[in-house]
């Protein structure tokens, strides 16, 4: 009974606690940067507006996304007559009712493992228009390799997992399975590499996994809208500093006086403290993430789907009009306005 009263006894002060953590508004992404727009309007002593923050597009659908792969098989009395080579194994597998509805990395596994067998398979067959319809067969499979990779990255459903933008912005603090991610991405790129320069002695067991990984996360969704909310708030930031730039002086003479040292305060508590670090994390994350996605499908712009590209563009791509080169530009004008009204008091900082 002394137990339950002093549990009971040590309720409130746990609930306030906890209301209290609630009301901390720097404990999310998005009401950190509400906060740090009206304390800019506060110390400015400017009138201020927190925009709507724009929608951003979701990834497409699968069925715009994913190619369609040429029908280019041996004739089953063909591949028959071959009796004896590894080529006969893989075509009978892609014959069978399973390998009708192969996912897109079996496939790509399939193509590979095709192209390999019946180059292996060549130098056995005496039947020359046999061995005409295998070296047709290998050119012919050896050119939609690239759309049987677009449909292992790009076409698969892991893919949208990892896009999805059900699952809020960027966490202050990413978790480990971040750093984990990141390697997959470029270990997937490097194993591609040697599939867009030609060369088709590879292995692909991997593709599964990371696959799987992508399921697990969803990083790349999260940096995307956090680009978005971000830009959107410094610029509402940006315009209460530009509109007090263009009003009266913050400091005469250069002199620094009450407001001005408010203002300093407010900037290095909150600007530099707690969103600067948040930014890093963004930028961090841009790099580990997007950049290699990025590449991974800039490298096959010749494949991509009509759209698809526009979507890469705005949001994959680093530089042009992408989300990514104005979410720099916003952060570099922000930046610049701070110098400015920071120096007409001998503040200025060297951020």
């Amino acid at each position: 009974m002394r137990c339950f009263s002093a549990i009971e006894r040590s309720l409130p002060a746990l609930l306030m606690t906890l209301a209290l953590a609630g009301c901390n508004p720097f404990s999310a992404p998005e009401s950190m940067m509400d906060e740090y727009v009206e304390r800019t309007a506060r110390v400015l002593d400017q009138p201020y507006q927190l925009s709507t923050i724009p929608a951003t597009d979701p990834l497409p659908r699968r069925r715009e996304r994913v190619l369609e792969m040429p029908a280019v098989e041996l004739g089953m009395l063909d591949f028959l007559s071959i009796f004896g080579c590894e080529l006969q194994v893989v075509a009978g597998e892609r014959a069978s009712v399973l390998g009708r509805v192969m996912q897109p990395a079996n496939r790509l596994r399939y193509e590979v493992r095709f192209i390999n067998a019946a180059q292996e398979c060549l130098p056995e067959i005496d039947d020359e228009s046999l061995r005409a319809d295998v070296t047709n067969a290998v050119e012919s499979k050896r050119e939609s390799l690239p759309v049987a990779i677009w449909n292992a990255t790009w076409g698969v459903e892991e893919i949208e997992a990892l896009l999805t933008r059900s699952k809020g912005l960027y966490p202050l603090e990413p978790g480990s399975g971040i750093a984990s991610l990141a390697t997959d991405l470029e270990a997937l790129n490097a194993l591609l590499k040697p599939l867009w320069q030609g060369e088709t002695d590879v292995r692909l067991d991997e593709l599964g996994a990371i696959h799987q990984q992508w399921q697990a996360h969803e990083a790349a969704g999260q940096l995307i809208l956090s680009a978005r909310m971000l830009i959107t708030r410094l610029d509402d930031a940006s315009d209460v500093i530009e509109s007090r730039l263009d009003d009266r002086p913050l400091c005469l003479d250069g002199k620094p006086n009450n407001q001005s040292d408010i203002v300093q305060s407010m900037f290095f508590s909150v600007f530099i403290e707690r969103v600067q670090p948040y930014l890093a994390q963004v930028r961090r994350g841009r790099e580990d993430i997007i950049r290699p996605l990025s590449r991974l499908a800039e490298r096959q712009t010749k494949v991509m789907p009509e759209g698809f590209e526009g979507w890469y563009e705005q949001y994959l791509k680093l530089d042009g009009d992408s989300l990514w080169a104005e979410l720099d530009a916003s952060q570099q004008r922000h930046v610049e306005l701070w110098q400015r009204q920071l120096e007409q008091c001998g503040l200025r900082p060297g951020v």
